[in-house]
């Protein structure tokens, strides 16, 4: 992170501030009940209104997403990393340039490492409100999102255009475009189609981690979800790894490299130099390098949770499919 701090932060789950305007499809029916967190880091929101909670990075950001029921995030790209982990409900991700090209249905606790450079949506399929969390590479995330280009010409119909600038501007509420800035070009015919299609025979076995599998891999040792020798293999500029009430280390430790503790189940007890604190289902919590720490489960039950850990690799992109 840019600043040295000695001390964990933490990111409650029940404080978290939600922004319902962070993207192009903010007025577009379908999209327009969706809600985004940004937790470490500027993540790759459009909206000025934005809250941040962490603005210094470890090398990769965190951010959520919340949707009620049949609500959808529309179809777009990243250059680097994206990472996404079921916390709440059931979702379905799709993918390729018209969003036909393959489908996986995640579950709570999954993981998909989604391949760099291809179209991809997700919509909340569930009965509940539902929260997905998501690992992006790099400190600035890549330089934002691209979308495909009707989602750009359907919001335009509603009243938001995207600038060349990375912001928002809403047409509804007066908001022009400043001085200079031209709207966001979509892409051309000849990049559209080199974007990849692959399948969902060729993405879900490579690129998708199950929750309980992982739960199994890491009884007795934390289980490495995506890294070089991850059940998910890809150097991403993070590491990811589940750990369990049996897998935790019996004593203090600490690391060369930012991590951040991603709790999934259960209350976790984090104990510091100087101070301890409960995490709980759904809280973020950044540990700085080189401060001894402890995690031991706080309470009987399930007890889940990803551990993030900066790599130093380049932060992206996601390996090429098929090699």
């Amino acid at each position: 992170m840019a600043r040295a701090d000695s001390q964990p932060r933490i990111v409650r789950y029940g404080e978290l501030v939600p922004c319902r305007s962070a993207f192009i499809d903010a007025h577009t029916p379908g999209s327009d009940r969706k809600e985004n967190f940004t937790i470490i880091g500027a993540g790759v929101s459009e909206s000025a209104d934005q809250h941040v909670h962490i603005r210094e990075t470890p090398g990769f950001n965190i951010g959520a997403a919340g949707q009620p029921p049949k609500c959808r995030n529309s179809l777009h790209l990243h250059r680097t990393a994206e990472v996404f982990f079921v916390l709440k409900g059931r979702w379905r991700f799709f993918w390729g340039r018209h969003g036909s090209a393959g489908e996986v249905v995640l579950e709570e606790g999954d993981l998909f490492d989604i391949p760099t450079g291809i179209f991809r949506g997700f919509e909340n399929i569930g009965t509940d409100y539902g929260m997905v969390m998501a690992i992006l590479g790099g400190n600035d995330a890549g330089g934002g999102v691209v979308w495909a280009p009707e989602v750009l010409e359907e919001a335009r119909d509603h009243g938001l255009v995207l600038g060349e600038n990375g912001r928002l501007y809403d047409t509804a509420k007066g908001e022009r475009l400043p001085e200079g800035v031209l709207p966001m070009p979509p892409l051309d015919d000849e990049s559209l189609a080199a974007v990849p299609e692959p399948g969902a025979g060729e993405v879900v076995p490579e690129f998708v981690a199950r929750y309980w599998d992982l739960m199994a891999l890491a009884k007795e040792r934390p289980c490495i979800a995506i890294g070089e020798k991850g059940v998910v293999r890809d150097r991403p500029g993070f590491e990811v790894e589940l750990l369990t009430r049996g897998s935790i280390p019996d004593d203090a430790y600490t690391r060369e490299r930012h991590e951040v503790l991603l709790v999934m189940r259960g209350h976790w007890r984090l104990a510091w130099e100087g101070g301890e604190s409960v995490l709980n289902a759904g809280d973020a919590c950044a540990l700085p390098p080189g401060l001894p720490r402890r995690l031991e489960p706080a309470m009987s039950g399930e007890a889940s949770l990803y551990r993030v850990r900066a790599t130093g690799d380049p932060a992206g992109p996601t390996r090429a499919l098929m090699q």
